[in-house]
């Protein structure tokens, strides 16, 4: 009777401890019976008949014949911290077209007022500006132009130095021939291909009035520009 009533009393024990604790770091204690606890630490010295298991509401004496085992747990990860989040960089303002013009005519050398009638009579400096040929952007460059020059057409300012690319291109094409500028403009519009096929500018209606309106803007803006000079 005496060892029937330790047994239960013995089981209720397990029963009341056998709960998983969450525990920073713990011993997986084995009971002989198969069960499985878990204490903060698991003392069970040798030679000694008892072994005492520490946990969070105190410590606990069992005889050491009721353990099978004890097996150190691993750490459990901690939780790691949210970073903050990196603030992004605040967005680069777009330039202005007419800014794109400009620097990329001093870029390569040419004379910033016959880039910008160039500009206003392609698109009047809208970027998103589709001819129905196909011709895209400020400088109105074709989708095959531009992939010559390496640049994205629908890039503002790829769009203007590749443009101005290959107007300078055009200009030293046609240098020292008759009316190299009015060329280097009807080959812009049209095509260096017309332009050789005819031995000069192409009767093209539109080519022709293309190339009247960019010299005669031209001439507008530099005469305003020195109209608007200091004084020396």
């Amino acid at each position: 009777m005496a060892d029937s009533g330790q047994q239960a009393a013995w089981k209720h024990f397990l029963a009341f401890l056998l709960l998983p604790l969450p525990l920073a770091a713990a011993d997986l204690v084995t009971f002989s019976t198969g069960a499985q606890m878990t204490a903060l630490r698991a003392e069970c010295p040798a030679g000694s008949s008892r072994c005492v298991l520490h946990l969070e509401g105190g410590r606990v004496e069992v005889p050491a014949s009721a353990i099978a085992g004890v097996e150190r747990l691993p750490e459990p990860e901690r939780a790691s911290q949210p970073q903050p989040a990196e603030p992004h960089p605040p967005a680069r303002p777009a330039k202005d077209p007419r800014q794109l013009v400009t620097e990329a005519a001093l870029r390569h050398g040419l004379p910033p007022e016959l880039v910008h009638a160039v500009a206003w009579a392609e698109s009047g400096y809208r970027p998103d500006a589709v001819s129905p040929k196909g011709a895209l952007g400020i400088m109105q460059l074709m989708p095959s132009t531009a992939a010559l020059l390496g640049a994205d057409p629908r890039d503002p300012e790829q769009n203007a130095d590749a443009g101005v690319r290959f107007l300078r291109e055009l200009l030293l094409r046609y240098q020292g021939k008759p009316n190299p500028v009015r060329r280097a403009l009807a080959a812009y519009n049209a095509g260096p291909r017309a332009v050789e096929r005819y031995g000069g500018l192409p009767p093209y209606r539109e080519t022709l009035n293309y190339v009247e309106r960019v010299i005669e803007r031209y001439w507008r803006l530099v005469r305003g520009a020195q109209s608007t000079a200091p004084a020396p």
